[in-house]
């Protein structure tokens, strides 16, 4: 068997043995899933959880995996500071997949046709107050291009209508949609299947940005470390991954559409939706003991999941044009944004990775913000400083207008009207240059305690009061 969502927990598990909690009462897939990750958050609180008991289903759901950045790094094999460069170093030499025989594959240990496939057994959750109903969050889609013939995988929102179909929204340009346009103008119904559960490279290979339709299974297996099993799907000819936790099989209907929505989307707002195209479910298989992977809609690890991938294929593009890159942050907290660290050379760096950032990642990047080596843009607090220090609005800033948009999913690109409709508008994007003057021209010092002392100091030996200290000082 190869990597799957198991070794990963195992991993996971071994390496931070409180990272997962387990739900043992009966939850309702209404809330009650979402409502864990919530209240956690709450306190400031992020582990993996898995429900052994949600109402109406067969199988167990697991959301809330992918938290963390020390989580990604973790199947990198890097520092935090280093998941952007080796990610976007991992999908370049990428791996193929390799075709298994039914009877290797764990996915088809339970196979559901007909009247069996039914949706219904699935956990499927309903994320937030205003959601239409349940959504597959963290379901991976595959679908074939009926020219070219190859695989393209990407994660879609998809609205459960009953217990053989749901609905599939694509935004923009995303190749699964494009895919799609192609049998519609035929008349005829595109073949998909569903992943969900799998190992987290996986996940990140499927929204990874990459050149061309397809070329996912390949970057997975890069991220993954090695080949991405496939087998033969029960209902279609489409390759799928082997060592999946569910696979979803159907079609998408050439002729039938239905209204999508509403749905949390990550910037935090209800934006989209409208009419969409229908799968028809052809068939479910499954692994014994199932897990159901769900990602929590329009929380910490929707932001993650989106946020890495789109780091990785950033710092890649810049490193191309500016090669003093240091590394890249898409903050979780802002997707919105892109904290770009350089060893300026000269002060024409900043704007060349400035604008290969907001071209590489056109839809959502609103705000560069450029800084020196010196600075962790892992840390808000440190981004913040530099802007503070080392950025006048006045010469350090420059507007673009009308870049992104009209329309998605950002609310500031709609002008909203009275009557509860809003229309779709262009808008801006901002360059913020937080660095200091190019070489030879001096800065003040930053005032740093030396590193070597730092190193020294034995945290692991400080403890808490005692009770003679208490009675002497309290």
């Amino acid at each position: 068997m190869g990597k799957d969502l198991r070794s990963y927990l195992k991993q996971l598990n071994e390496a931070y043995p409180d990272s997962v909690k387990v739900v043992e009462q009966e939850v309702n897939p209404r809330f009650d899933i979402t409502g864990h990750a919530a209240a956690l958050a709450a306190k400031g609180e992020y582990p993996g959880l898995i429900f052994h008991n949600v109402k109406g289903a067969s199988l167990a759901c697991m959301s809330n995996l992918l938290t963390t950045y020390e989580r990604i790094a973790l199947f990198l094999d890097c520092d935090v500071q280093d998941i952007p460069r080796v990610f976007g170093e991992k999908i370049l030499n990428s791996i193929p997949p390799t075709a298994v025989e039914p009877e290797e594959a764990p996915v088809k240990e339970v196979i559901l046709t007909g009247e069996e496939a039914d949706l219904n057994r699935l956990p499927i959750p309903v994320h937030n107050e205003q959601d239409g109903g349940p959504y597959l969050s963290a379901g991976v889609m595959v679908i074939r291009d009926p020219e070219s013939e190859k695989i393209n995988a990407g994660i879609y929102r998809h609205h459960i209508y009953g217990k053989d179909e749901m609905g599939v929204w694509f935004l923009g340009a995303h190749h699964g949609g494009l895919i799609y346009n192609k049998y519609k103008k035929a008349g005829k119904p595109a073949p998909v299947a569903i992943v969900l559960g799998h190992h987290p490279g996986f996940l990140m290979g499927a929204v990874s940005r990459i050149e061309g339709i397809g070329g996912e299974y390949e970057a997975a297996g890069a991220l993954i470390g090695e080949s991405l099993r496939l087998v033969k799907a029960e209902t279609s000819d489409l390759m799928v991954p082997a060592d999946a936790e569910i696979i979803i099989e159907g079609e998408i209907l050439p002729d039938k559409e239905a209204p999508e929505g509403p749905f949390g989307e990550w910037p935090g707002h209800y934006l989209g939706g409208g009419s969409v195209p229908v799968i028809r479910v052809t068939g479910i298989t499954h692994r014994k003991h199932a897990i159901f992977q769900d990602i929590v809609a329009s929380s910490r690890e929707h932001l993650v999941v989106g946020a890495v991938p789109r780091s990785g294929s950033i710092y890649r593009a810049v490193k191309s044009v500016v090669p003093s890159l240091k590394t890249v942050n898409v903050p979780h907290y802002a997707r919105m944004h892109c904290y770009l660290s350089l060893n300026k050379e000269r002060d024409a760096d900043v704007k060349k990775a400035a604008f290969t950032a907001l071209n590489t990642e056109q839809e959502n990047l609103r705000h560069i913000v450029v800084v020196d080596e010196d600075i962790n843009v892992f840390n808000g607090e440190e981004v913040a400083w530099a802007i503070g220090t080392r950025f006048d609005a006045e010469r350090d800033l420059l507007t673009i207008p009308k870049w992104n948009g009209p329309g998605g999913l950002l609310p500031t690109n709609w002008d909203y009207h009275q009557d509860g409709s809003h229309t779709a508008r262009m808008s801006s994007a901002v360059i913020v240059d937080a660095t200091k003057p190019a070489p030879p021209v001096p800065y003040p010092a930053r005032a740093v305690v030396p590193k070597e002392h730092v190193k020294q100091i034995q945290t692991n030996k400080l403890r808490s009061f005692n009770d003679e200290e208490k009675s002497r000082w309290f």
